[in-house]
């Protein structure tokens, strides 16, 4: 007898939607696989402005993923950033802090090429509901 879990495709309207054949997030028992967000709004429109406020707008997207599946923040085991340029990388920093706090869940940060829709920074996050 096998003892497997239930995959569950996590989707919110609070979030763009996938831009792509992939889900927003994947639930595996108490692990939560967020797909890279970037900074679209909830309708899919691109975020004006630079680094700040689409840093801002990823994590405001997170957030929502994240919630859907019952997650937040606070739970984040893992994160990996994917910036256009390295250079960019304090402003990005500062507020990803503001956003975790004291909380420092494990991290990369890489340089990329390109990024979709030209954007400047990509996130994407592995959470733990199985931890406060």
């Amino acid at each position: 007898m096998t003892n497997k879990q239930q995959l569950t495709v996590i989707s919110t309207d609070k979030a763009p939607g996938a831009i792509g054949p992939y889900s927003q997030a994947l639930k595996l028992g108490g692990l939560v696989f967020t797909s890279g967000q970037i900074p679209l709004d909830a309708s899919g429109q691109l975020v004006e402005g630079g680094i700040v406020e689409q840093t801002h707008q990823v994590f405001r997207n997170l957030d929502a993923v994240l919630a859907e599946a019952g997650a937040s923040l606070r739970q984040v085991v893992k994160a990996t950033v994917f910036l256009k340029d390295m250079n960019q990388f304090a402003s990005m920093n500062e507020i990803y802090a503001s956003y975790f706090g004291d909380h420092k869940p494990a991290r990369s940060a890489v340089e990329v090429a390109r990024l979709p829709k030209d954007v400047l920074v990509e996130i994407e996050v592995i959470a733990s509901t199985d931890v406060e």
